[in-house]
């Protein structure tokens, strides 16, 4: 890999807060690949909170800020690396919020972000193996661990009455974690786990696979995936061969384009993605509809707080300096100070220019645990007549 510019070169234009008119942040998401469909509402709630704190003009003193999209691609580490090294080497910006997956995010907070001293603020990246990675205090996410939401699913499958299961993965970063803690975690719990077996994206026959996995037995089929590719042939085979008629799913798989695939073949199947009940996530999607898409997309939330953490940090530092404004994102993401709530980021600004504290709550109720993580709160879902249903939050 080329030599990057370091963080003192790339943004020494830009250290403080009144020495710049604008700003660029890096928006990367995975506009191509297996979660596209994901994509355009994660990326418009990043660039939602962006231009509210632009258009306040209360961010460092008049500050504007130019968002600029990469494309992460997903599952091509090589790809995301490439393309966030162009933010920050060509376009200079002062932060990246994304990638989307784990293993793109592994691989950019490794070989751009900590070489350069960037910080990374991703909604969606939700490997466990994310927890512990060397990141200089530079990486962040809104998003919770799977560690956290394998434990989550075993309670939902066991709470219906369901005690045996198959697994299936998809075989990279992401899939393997949430696998492994969900099936620790169930069989923790009295479940039983009939095989856990991997399964690659992009085929287009995935009998082979799914006839493997129906020998093992099981009430039901955990569907590790993702709905625009692998995870969706999973279940499309499964229903061809009739060794499934139940499936779970996990945040991957949850969104419109599931119902758009199979309609009420997979009624009675049911799930979860990381959401927060209450006042915020209302507030944050009726926000969402007046910009034009839709706030209940998975992850769409978490990305719109995201993105106000990164400003929020950067008001409270006085600079858009990662290397100063890194330390304010824990403090503006947690108690002490006014609690703030989707759509008042300007407010936010206010305070902290006027040297007050604020507790970002936000869209998902986000609350930044250890290494700069949510804790997490999961929204359980379920399908009926063809169409996603909310059945309750754990």
């Amino acid at each position: 890999m080329k030599k990057l510019l370091t963080a003192t070169a790339a943004l020494g234009l830009m250290a403080g807060a009144g020495a710049a008119e604008e700003i660029k942040i890096g928006v990367v998401a995975a506009f191509t690949g297996p979660l596209e469909s994901l994509a355009p509402p994660i990326a418009a709630g990043h660039e939602l909170a962006l231009q509210e704190a632009s258009e306040s003009s209360m961010f460092l003193e008049g500050t504007t800020i130019a968002p600029v999209r990469g494309d992460s691609t997903c599952v091509d580490a090589a790809a995301a690396t490439a393309a966030v090294e162009r933010l920050v080497t060509s376009d200079r910006v002062s932060g990246i919020l994304g990638p989307m997956c784990s293993g793109a995010t592994g691989a950019v907070v490794t070989n751009v972000a900590v070489p350069n001293g960037i910080v990374t603020i991703s909604p969606s990246a939700t490997s466990p193996a994310l927890s512990t990675i060397e990141d200089n205090g530079l990486f962040f996410r809104t998003a919770p661990s799977d560690a956290r939401q394998g434990e989550v699913m075993a309670d939902i499958i066991l709470d219906r009455g369901i005690q045996e299961v198959a697994v299936t993965y998809t075989n990279n970063d992401y899939g393997k974690g949430l696998s492994d803690s969900f099936a620790s975690s169930f069989e923790q719990k009295g479940g039983t786990v009939t095989l856990v077996a991997a399964h690659e994206d992009g085929k287009a026959d995935y009998s082979a696979e799914v006839g493997a996995l129906a020998s093992a037995g099981g009430d039901a089929l955990v569907v590790v995936g993702y709905v625009d590719q692998g995870g969706s042939g999973m279940v499309q085979a499964a229903l061809d061969t009739g060794a499934f008629d139940v499936f779970v799913f996990t945040d991957g798989m949850v969104g419109d384009q599931l119902v758009e695939n199979f309609g009420s073949d997979i009624d009675g199947s049911f799930g979860q993605n990381p959401a927060a009940p209450g006042e915020g996530r209302d507030m944050f999607t009726e926000m969402a509809a007046e910009a034009g898409f839709d706030g209940s997309s998975a992850f769409s939330a978490e990305a719109y707080d995201a993105g106000a953490l990164m400003v929020l940090a950067m008001q409270a530092a006085g600079s858009t300096d990662p290397q100063v404004y890194k330390d304010k994102v824990m403090e503006v993401a947690n108690a002490p100070g006014e609690a703030i709530m989707p759509g008042e980021i300007g407010k936010a600004l206010e305070i902290l220019a006027n040297g007050g504290d604020v507790d970002y709550q936000g869209a998902s109720a986000i609350e930044l645990i250890g290494p700069g993580e949510s804790g997490g709160s999961y929204r359980e879902v379920e399908i009926e007549g063809g169409e996603l249903q909310v059945v309750g939050f754990r």
